[in-house]
């Protein structure tokens, strides 16, 4: 076996080993859009969720049919009626979705008992379970308009779901449910997804969708792309809403948004928007640091946050016993208060457990991320993971290809997160002119 893909996959393996081991066990709803199916992309989408299946998750599987509903409507010589981005769904249409969900539920279950030959999962059975899990009511009459077949999710069968994923199945659900009478109501994927996984209180809401994520930063001039942000806390995605038009058609950027927030505000952690034009998106998403779309992350109890004037007492507090023991440089009050911009703050019930600041060296188009502290009782809780990934978004934001640190206790957690070990001379002018030979930090880099 080649020395090269050794060096290459031993620590790519050892990278995903944490996440495989903290999912395992875990709930996550996946929606996948008509569109995706329609694309093509079936195939590698049954893949990879059978990967993941295999390494413990226990999957909810919600289908979209837009295209598809579309598509026999034409046929029958009709055109598709959305009012507010809702479909309108009379006799005709409602027969329609009938034979939508009937045929993609045929073809997604086809999918899943081919036993995979020639994939990753070859020899692998997984079971797929499906059923009238959904109790349905119609939408109604709104703003006088009648949407007929259209329908809300009334009730999930959570204990039905639950028993049918403890039994190592994975549960198949259409956009599709029942009134107690027995009347039949098309209902929306994105809606079904968000319930059903509110419902269960999932670990995770991912969308595989027409569009790569959410930004909340305007185009470049020129039309340079920003990336997306690849972390979106629950506050800022709902200030992002409420700025936003009601959304109308899926590449709104409220179209998805509105269920992830909805989904974290009922009790799921983390929501997720994730484009399905790229393969493997849901295992990047889940198994990579980065990811590749964007999440929506619920932050109750503790909010990550950019620093104010407010917080320089609390960083003070928190970062004095570091200076104190030699770890990290003295700041004096004065300092702290003239770079309070810099800094991002990790708050629980009011009292900062976490800080670090990012120093801008736009000359050499690096960053340095400084002051890096998380107070001892939030040690091990991952908050600075989190300070890291934010610094990191903070910098990208900016343009910048790299970030730095200086540390001299703490190099191996940096590099185990992606940082490499360059000589003091790499710095820039400006941070070298300030280096402390006689301290002999170590200076370590990551590209972004």
């Amino acid at each position: 076996m080649s020395s090269v893909f050794n060096f290459t996959f031993v620590p790519w393996f050892r990278s995903v080993a944490p996440y495989i081991h903290k999912f395992r066990h875990q709930t996550f709803v996946v929606g996948i859009t008509g569109e995706a199916i329609e694309a093509g992309k079936l195939q590698g989408i049954v893949q990879d969720l059978a990967l993941i299946q295999a390494m413990g998750v226990q999957i909810v599987l919600v289908h979209g049919f837009r295209p598809q509903v579309n598509e026999q409507l034409r046929v029958k010589g009709q055109e598709p009626q959305y009012y507010n981005g809702v479909r309108i769904t009379d006799s005709v249409a409602l027969d329609c979705a009938q034979e939508a969900a009937g045929q993609l539920r045929y073809e997604i279950e086809a999918a899943f008992s081919q036993g995979l030959p020639n994939t990753p999962m070859a020899g692998a059975r997984v079971r797929v379970m499906s059923g009238n899990f959904l109790t349905a009511r119609p939408v109604g009459i709104v703003n006088g308009v009648d949407f007929m077949h259209s329908g809300l999710v009334r009730k999930v069968d959570v204990e039905g779901i639950r028993r049918a994923l403890n039994s190592e199945a994975m549960v198949l659900l259409s956009p599709f449910g029942f009134s107690p009478t027995g009347e039949a109501f098309n209902l929306s994927m994105e809606e079904v997804a968000t319930r059903v996984a509110s419902e269960l209180k999932a670990d995770k809401l991912l969308f595989l969708t027409e569009v790569h994520g959410v930004r909340t930063q305007p185009l470049e001039p020129e039309g340079e792309d920003n990336p997306i942000d690849t972390e979106l806390p629950l506050a800022q995605a709902r200030k992002l809403l409420a700025q936003l038009p009601p959304p109308q058609v899926p590449t709104d950027t409220g179209f998805y948004l509105q269920h992830c927030v909805r989904a974290c505000e009922h009790g799921v952690e983390r929501s997720h928007i994730l484009p399905f034009a790229v393969d493997g998106s849901l295992l990047l998403e889940i198994y990579v640091h980065d990811g590749i779309g964007t999440m929506v992350i619920d932050e109750k109890l503790e909010e990550l946050r950019e620093a104010t004037i407010d917080d320089v007492g609390g960083i003070i507090q928190l970062i004095e016993p570091f200076e104190n023991d030699g770890t990290l440089v003295k700041r004096d009050r004065t300092e702290i208060e003239r770079d309070i911009s810099s800094y991002t703050v990790i708050e629980h019930d009011g009292v900062i457990f976490g800080c670090a600041a990012l120093h801008l060296y736009p000359e050499a188009n690096t960053g340095e991320m400084a002051a890096v502290t998380v107070s001892p009782k939030a040690q091990g809780t991952g908050d600075g993971e989190k300070l890291l990934k934010r610094i990191e978004q903070r910098a990208r934001n900016q343009g910048l290809d790299s970030l730095f640190v200086l540390t001299t206790r703490t190099m191996h957690w940096f590099i185990k997160r992606g940082f490499q070990p360059v000589s003091p001379e790499w710095l820039p002018e400006a941070r070298k002119a300030k280096y402390n030979w006689d301290r002999k930090s170590q200076v370590l880099v990551k590209q972004l």
